[in-house]
This record gives structure tokens, sequence and C-alpha cells, in this order.
């Protein structure tokens, strides 16, 4: 065993809410505000010359407003960072051809602003470890005298004994009605030893999230989970008779936390998996480009393919990958995945055309056929290694295992053994 460093995220209750909850309050009314006259200042220079200003734009516009100055400055900072990303994320949207992306919009509803989460980087936090106590700073607006201050009492959510050291960053977030503290931290982390000297494979997907090739062998997630959840919400959020109320946002967040255990499932299913097969490092393809074509244009993937596209989690189920097979000894690498999904694996041969229709791949040359999904995995896979391919049976590419999510048990089986929902 090894030890590494790596950050973590834990959730901590607030033990004196009561006493805190007022302060806490104006700090999440206060990034609100702030937002919003960002979103105003960037719409005045959009209209004035056509152009949306940078995060650093707005921090240097709005460095002496006072609601810039309601929170730490280093916290506001963060706020305007946010807004930046959120036009950063509308421009994909347009770009990919989805005309019904909007730009992001006011925190604001009827005369109510919501309360926005608040981050607190190095210089706007102390953290007394003994205690379990997280001092956090307020802007000058908000201080009644100079050393004023919110200080928390905390409990973390979590296995008991559970504690936070090297605490690099705080985020204040309001839950389900009540403030609870995201503690960031860098800890050391037992990692094992390599598994063995395998490789594996990955390709990601819409219809099948993940298939996963060993070289003699794959394995086939569909989605068919997450498109039940996604007409399920959409079909209970319609009846709801205002979209920004308690039970819509209930049932957001709801959808969000079922996608999140959904990826957090699959992620350490294909590290059991790899650590079973003794492979010590897995190829990821890289989707970095896969919303632009060969000439780095937006590609028009259909109405209903651009909308898929755009809610497809790859980069946060990468993520997800990296750091639980690091726990396991396992390396995880990107590739790119061009070419992959037209060139048959068996023979090297590659055209469009024998990638027939979804799911199935035809070689005209050699006459392999073999599923889509696994083709594109064994594919991403042999890009990072020689082993000769002469003689070796190919019917697992046309017959994957396919391990089916299982929403009662909470975890991926064999299509025999899960228990379908009523």
């Amino acid at each position: 065993m090894a030890n590494r460093t790596a950050k973590r995220t834990y959730r901590a209750r607030i033990q004196n809410h009561s006493q805190v909850r007022d302060d806490l309050d104006s700090l999440g009314f206060a990034a609100s505000k702030l937002w919003n006259v960002g979103r105003w200042t960037a719409q005045r220079v959009w209209d004035a010359c056509g152009q949306i200003p940078s995060g650093f734009d707005l921090q240097a516009y709005l460095k002496g407003s006072e609601r810039y100055v309601d929170l730490h400055s280093q916290s506001s900072q963060r706020v305007l960072a946010e807004l930046d990303e959120a036009f950063t994320g509308w421009f994909g949207h347009r770009d990919n051809g989805n005309q019904k992306a909007n730009p992001p919009g006011y925190r604001k509803h009827n005369d109510e602003h919501p309360r926005s989460t608040v981050t607190f980087k190095q210089a706007g936090f102390k953290h007394d470890e003994k205690n379990q106590r997280i001092r956090l700073s307020k802007g000058r607006n908000l201080k009644e005298h100079r050393s004023d201050f919110v200080l928390c009492e905390y409990d973390v959510i979590g296995p008991e004994g559970t504690t936070v050291k090297n605490v690099q960053q705080v985020r204040a977030v309001h839950e389900h009605g009540v403030w609870r503290l995201h503690i960031v931290c860098r800890v050391e982390v037992e990692v094992a030893e390599s598994p063995g000297d395998r490789t594996a494979g990955v390709d990601l997907g819409i219809c099948n999230v993940a298939a996963v090739s060993f070289g003699d062998e794959s394995l086939l997630y569909p989605g068919g989970s997450l498109k039940e959840d996604d007409y399920y919400f959409a079909k209970k959020r319609a009846e709801c008779d205002d979209s920004f109320s308690r039970e819509a946002r209930r049932l957001d967040q709801k959808r969000t936390d079922r996608r999140t255990h959904f990826f957090h499932t699959l992620s350490k299913e294909i590290v059991e998996q790899c650590a079973e097969r003794g492979v010590g490092t897995v190829y990821v393809g890289d989707l970095g480009g896969i919303r632009d074509d060969e000439n780095g244009n937006p590609k028009n993937w259909g109405k209903h393919g651009n909308l898929d596209l755009h809610g497809w989690a790859f980069d946060r189920f990468t993520t997800m990958l990296e750091y639980k097979a690091e726990m396991q000894g396992i390396a995880v690498e990107t590739v790119s995945e061009r070419d992959t999904s037209k060139t048959c694996s068996v023979c090297g041969t590659k055209a469009d055309s024998q990638r027939v229709e979804r799911g199935l791949y035809d070689c005209d040359e050699c006459g392999t056929v073999a599923n889509a999904d696994t083709n594109g995995a064994e594919n991403i896979r042999r890009k990072s290694t020689s082993e000769s391919i002469e003689d070796r049976s190919n019917g697992w590419l046309a017959q994957p295992a396919v391990r089916l999510f299982d929403k009662t048990r909470g975890v991926f089986l064999p299509p025999e053994r899960t228990t379908r929902e009523p």
C-alpha cells in the first residue's frame, strides 16, 4: 500500500444553526444580489458592443459596487466566476445547434432572492480543528464592527469519528431549508498496488452509458434507467403549477441525486470489474471534441441528439472513475476517440458504411460482426497497446455481457437477476 494526497469534500451539519442562520441568510441573499448585478452589467455591455464580459472583466467593473463588498472579496470573485461559467455553458449549447438554450437568468422569484451558495477560500475562513469550528468572513457592508464574523460549530455527516484536516475551501450551501457546510480538504489516502498489467477500454455513450472491453470479453451498461428517470421527473414537474415552487425544486434535486448515485455506482462497478481481471490501466475515450466536426465547427446531431448530448455528464463520470480507480491502484488515461466508431477492431478497416445501424457493426473486409459500442471500446483499448490480434476469438465483441441498473437495490446486475419496477 502507498499513500497519496487527494482532495475530498465532507458535508457537515451546523450545530448552532439557530444562532448563525440569519447571518448565513444575509450572505446567501448577498450572493444572489451580486449575481443579479453581474448579470445586469453583462447585459449592458452585450447590448453596447455585442460581447459579454468575462468573469475577470466583471470583477474589475464591480469591484467598487456595494453588492461586491457585501461578501468577502474571494467569495464575490467566485460568484462572478460562476456567472462567467454559466455564460460559457450557454455558448456551448448555442454553438451546437440548441436554439432553445437560454442565457443565465436572474436569481430572483417575484420579490424574493434565493439563498445562493457562498464559497470561502483560504483568506475567507479560519478552521479550529480541535473544537470543530469554522469562522467565516463577512463582507464589509454586512459587518456591524470590524471583527464581525460567522462562527459555525459543525458535525461531519459520515462515519463516527470522521475529522477534517488541511481545509482548502468551505462552501455554505442552503439544502432543503437548512444551511450545510461543504468542507474541501487535502487528505492522505492509502492506494493499493496495481492489480496487474492488463488494459481495458471504455467507450462512453448516451443509449449505452458505457461499454468496457478487456480484450477477450466485454461488458455493456445501458442507460435505460436514466431515460426512465428523465421521463418520470419531466412528467411530474409539468404537473407543478409554478416551475419555481418548492415541489418543482424538490423534483429537480431528487432527479439530480438519482443521476449522481447512478454515475457513482457505475464508476465503482467498472473499477471492481477491472480489479477482478488484473487491469492496471483503463483507457477512456476523450469526448472533449465530440460536439465538433472534423473542421472544428459545431456539429448538429439533430433536435433530440443535441439535447441528449448536452445532458451527457461524461466529464463528471470520468472524474469519478479516476479517483475510485486510484484507490485500487488502477491508472485512468484518456485517448482520442477519433475514428474508433467506424474502424474494425479486428482487421483495422475504416469505413462509415460498416456501422449499418445503431448498435451493430459489420465489417465488409473480414466479416466481423460486433456490437458497435463494444467495437469502439476495443479500439480505444488497442490505441495504447501493441498486442497481437491474430487468431483471436471475437465472439465476445458481438455478445457483450449486459449489466443493468437495479433501482431497488441500487447496484448493477445481470438482466436475469435485476428487479424490474412495476
